[in-house]
């Protein structure tokens, strides 16, 4: 059976358009009025962006949605949880100050900031699920706390995952570092010693402590490396990698299952909308934003994750993509864009996956307002 997605393109059609009232109209048009009821304390899951990195969800499109759910007497909080990388995001005093020099500060969006697994990633649940991978998942307890859920996805390009949209949204973005740990368990890094010239970043970058130097080489240590991926990310000779044909497929399939977790709860109660604005190569986390690898297309609702998901992926790839950017091939419409980036990584083995758990649909019907 499939499920209705329905797409906002950025293109205005008339003087009384902009981008804000088509956000509110999406919302509209998918359901919000019937998933939010008087009171439901509502979590708005997005990711306020890495310090350094500018291509996050704008804080004014929050604000519509902050306004449609207090409009309709629901009680909305933004939230997000900690990362298990060093960085800006690691804590939760850390990371709402970087929220609130992202412009999501209280007098912007009109909602409190609540990082959902606590001050030091300690505040989650295990929640069961039947999965091949997982019997239960840790899930920060806010989210779990929640009576209603609008999940705000920047859809992008990510090193391991191929892409991030709804589905990696929910599974790392509702779990705690030790749940993100989890999925990532099996990633292995790999140094190669001809390409590594022994600067030693990549042992400030671990946050595991995984990563020593040895003959003047990185070195792994495998018995405590969690495949987070934050020394890739960083190498400056590009001389780490994992073995992706191996161990990506599994890497996805254990965040489709903290998906399920992550919403195992909330029934109907959740709505998706993803952003497909600044579709750059690399995701929200890393503290840069590379150009975009094609043109701004616009913006998707739909209560349903893996068809929301679907439809991102067709649409951007349907899109000719830009000259100037990192794509190294897949520029033509109807070639994989992610893949023409991360060679390796065939993301949308996500949603086949999180189509045969009943996380979602992978079939939809696109409907353009």
């Amino acid at each position: 059976m499939s499920s209705i997605v329905y797409l906002a393109r950025m293109r205005i059609k008339s003087p009384e358009e902009n981008n804000a009232k088509k956000i509110v109209r999406l919302c509209e048009s998918a359901g919000l009025l019937r998933i939010i009821n008087e009171g439901d304390l509502t979590a708005i899951k997005l990711h306020f962006g890495e310090l350094g990195n500018d291509t996050f969800i704008k804080p004014v499109y929050v604000r519509q949605i902050v306004d449609l759910v207090r409009n309709i007497s629901g009680k909305p909080f933004l939230t997000d949880t900690n990362t298990m990388y060093i960085g800006s995001r690691h804590n939760s005093a850390d990371h709402i100050i970087t929220a609130i020099r992202h412009g999501f500060a209280y007098a912007v969006v009109d909602a409190p900031v609540i990082i959902a697994d606590g001050l030091t990633g300690n505040n989650y649940a295990e929640v069961p699920i039947r999965g091949k991978h997982f019997s239960s998942v840790k899930i920060a307890r806010d989210i779990l706390d929640s009576q209603a859920m609008i999940v705000l996805s920047h859809v992008k390009g990510h090193a391991l995952a191929g892409f991030g949209g709804a589905i990696k949204n929910l599974a790392m973005g509702c779990a705690p570092p030790l749940g993100k740990r989890d999925q990532h368990q099996g990633m292995q890094a790999e140094v190669c010693d001809a390409d590594c010239i022994g600067c030693g970043y990549c042992l400030t970058q671990c946050p595991f402590q995984a990563i020593s130097m040895k003959n003047e080489k990185a070195f792994v240590d495998k018995s405590i490396c969690y495949g987070c991926s934050a020394c890739l990310q960083v190498c400056p000779e590009h001389a780490i990698s994992f073995m992706w044909k191996r161990d990506v497929p599994v890497f996805l399939e254990r965040m489709a299952e903290y998906a399920l977790g992550a919403v195992a709860g909330l029934k109907e109660k959740v709505l998706y909308i993803s952003f497909l604005t600044d579709i750059t190569p690399d995701c929200d986390c890393v503290p840069w934003s590379d150009s975009p690898i094609v043109p701004d297309i616009g913006f998707l609702a739909s209560t349903d994750p893996v068809a929301i998901d679907a439809a991102a992926l067709d649409l951007i790839n349907a899109e000719k993509g830009l000259e100037c950017s990192s794509l190294h091939c897949h520029h033509e419409p109807g070639e994989n864009k992610f893949t023409g980036v991360w060679e390796y990584v065939e993301g949308r083995h996500i949603v086949e996956y999180g189509h045969s758990i009943g996380l979602g649909s992978k079939d939809y019907s696109l409907v353009e307002l």
